[in-house]
């Protein structure tokens, strides 16, 4: 269930680490308010991580984006999928290590940045990496999927199935790890998010020993935090709404919910249980013949705490995800009654 903090998340944490498409920004646009919502934190003393599991754009690319959108950053601020693959490549062969590189620029500058040797499909090497890469040829992909199904070791920088282009969603890099994995008879090691190893980089670049992870999608932000055993919190300006949130298993649960950023600001008090119904701020969420039902009056973060305390306490007991069908999400301020 959901964790209670007397202080706010930027005081209780001293490394923010945030996802960045959905929570700082969408698409080509700034997140409401989300440039004042950091500053703010990084005054309150939290240290700012910005996390990615893009493996094609440099650490410099991402914090130039950002400041073009009002949001201090420099490229040491700034962590990739792509600088977690390359550690996991490091730590495993050394400085110097020869690796087959199917990427594109942030793939290539990770691994020179660490002493590894980017080299070609038909060149010797100790390893593949591979990562988005839209000039990535398919004759490419064909070669280094016979090389990994005859040995050759595979990190691959995420899983993602689907990113956001200028012309709609578009298939991420996680389809053509499917589409090699397939062929070759071999699970790759994954550097990106929900796997451990760029939130690990992350607290290893960038330091602290409170982390609290920020995210807007549950499969790789917030079981991410969970793999790794820190806090995270839940934001609900991304791909996550009430269905996702209602029907979450316990791995992927966060620690926090919150509408946006501002989040970072406040304390956060977990709903109590009475009867079988969550009670916090003003709002009594509970399971009603199946559904779930709201009723009371408050602030819409309450609103969101307590339907998502009342609706995983059913889902525990029942296995049975409650319809929400009706339940209209409230707008900021206070709201009234809803069923």
């Amino acid at each position: 269930m959901l964790g209670s903090s007397d202080l706010p998340l930027d005081q209780r944490h001293d490394l923010v680490m945030l996802d960045l498409d959905g929570v700082v920004y969408i698409g080509g646009e700034a997140v409401p308010g989300a440039a004042a919502h950091l500053r703010r934190a990084r005054g309150a003393g939290a240290r700012l991580a910005f996390v990615t599991n893009n493996a094609s754009r440099t650490p410099e690319a991402v914090a130039t984006h950002l400041r073009d959108l009002g949001i201090e950053a420099a490229p040491d601020d700034v962590v990739t999928s792509a600088q977690a693959a390359s550690r996991v490549l490091l730590e495993r062969f050394g400085v110097g290590a020869r690796v087959v590189l199917l990427g594109a620029v942030g793939l290539r500058e990770a691994l020179l940045s660490d002493g590894l040797v980017p080299v070609g499909v038909e060149d010797d090497a100790v390893a593949l990496v591979t990562g988005y890469g839209p000039d990535v040829l398919w004759r490419e992909v064909m070669r280094a999927a016979v090389r990994v199904r005859d040995g050759l070791p595979w990190v691959a920088s995420n899983t993602d199935l689907s990113i956001p282009t200028a012309y709609g969603v578009a298939p991420g890099h996680g389809v053509l790890v499917e589409t090699v994995a397939r062929f070759a008879g071999v699970v790759p090691v994954v550097a990106g998010k929900p796997e451990r190893p760029l939130l690990e980089e992350t607290v290893r670049r960038v330091g602290g020993t409170r982390p609290l992870m920020v995210g807007d999608r549950l499969d790789t932000d917030i079981e991410g935090a969970r793999r790794i055993g820190i806090e995270s919190l839940l934001v609900l300006t991304g791909v996550t709404g009430l269905a996702e949130l209602v029907s979450a298993p316990a791995e992927l649960r966060p620690t926090y919910v919150g509408s946006d950023l501002g989040a970072l600001a406040t304390p956060h008090e977990a709903p109590r249980t009475e009867e079988g119904r969550a009670v916090l701020g003003g709002w009594t969420a509970s399971a009603q013949d199946g559904r779930l039902v709201v009723e009371g009056e408050g602030d819409v973060e309450s609103w969101w705490r307590a339907v998502a305390t009342a609706a995983w306490a059913h889902l525990d007991a029942t296995g049975v995800v409650l319809d929400t069908a009706g339940l209209a999400v409230p707008g900021p301020g206070p709201v009234g009654s809803q069923r």
